[in-house]
Order: C-alpha cells, then structure tokens, then sequence
C-alpha cells in the first residue's frame, strides 16, 4: 500500500513555483500535500495530488523535471502524542525515516496524515498494521 509522490525539481527564483503551480490549477489538479526542501540553486518540491497521472503528463508537456516515488502514507489521530506513536512503532522495527511531511484530512477530519519515506517501506507497513495504525492508499488520498 503506497501513495504515489512527486518530486518536481525546481530553479531557486522568484516565481518558479508559482508557474508550476499555475499549471496544475489551470489544469484542475488538487495538491493534498507540498512539501518545499532548497538548495543553492534548485529546490525540490514533493507533492501529493488527487491525480498522479494527469499532474505527471501536464509536468511533462510544460517541460519540469520531476520523478515520482512510492511513499506511505499513514492516518494519526489528530491528538497530542499520535506522531509519537507511530515513531515509536517505526523505531521498534528499526525503519529509519528519510523524511516526512503532514497535511490535515479536510475539515471535519479527526485525523491527520503523515507522508513517511522510508527504505523499507514493506517492512514499515507490516510493523505499522500490526499495531493497528491505518495506513491510506492512493485512492483514498484521491477522495479527500
């Protein structure tokens, strides 16, 4: 179970995220989740859309530089300490976390949702099931 994430590579100057984005709404893709990580002269923008495919085709034919990656998606309750329980699972498992970033489930939501990128990311899913952790698919990131 995983969610499809991209990565779109970005030049670090003013309005380079806007005509992406500019794009996409034109376009009607839904960003769920963005996650924004700079460099000197590039930055890297993850994203969570309602739409893969179509995000991925009009990406292309606006020439961006993007590649897409299997991430997990997992739902925590919106409650002090739900982050921490699913670190402790994860640590328990010794499944180091690459990076993560987190949107809410629109709202009337009780939950929130982490993004996880993890190696092991079977193994990660296993540990997380086993304790009763709800872990979201693509399809269900579509429906938000």
């Amino acid at each position: 179970m995983s969610i499809k994430q991209i990565s779109v590579f970005l030049e670090n100057k003013p309005g380079t995220m806007m005509a992406m984005t500019d794009i996409l709404a034109a376009k009607n893709v839904d960003m769920r989740a963005l996650s924004l990580a700079e460099a000197s002269d590039f930055g890297i923008v993850r994203l969570i859309v309602d739409d893969v495919y179509a995000a991925s085709n009009i990406l292309k034919e606006e020439g961006f530089v993007y590649n897409i990656t299997p991430v997990l998606g997992v739902c925590i309750p919106d409650e002090p300490g739900g982050l921490n329980k699913v670190l402790k699972v994860l640590s328990a498992a010794n499944v180091n976390v690459e990076y993560m970033y987190a949107f809410l489930g629109g709202p009337s939501s009780e939950h929130a949702y982490m993004i996880f990128r993890v190696q092991d990311r079977k193994g990660a899913a296993a540990a997380l099931r086993s304790k009763g952790i709800q872990l979201v698919d693509q399809e269900h990131i579509s429906q938000l």
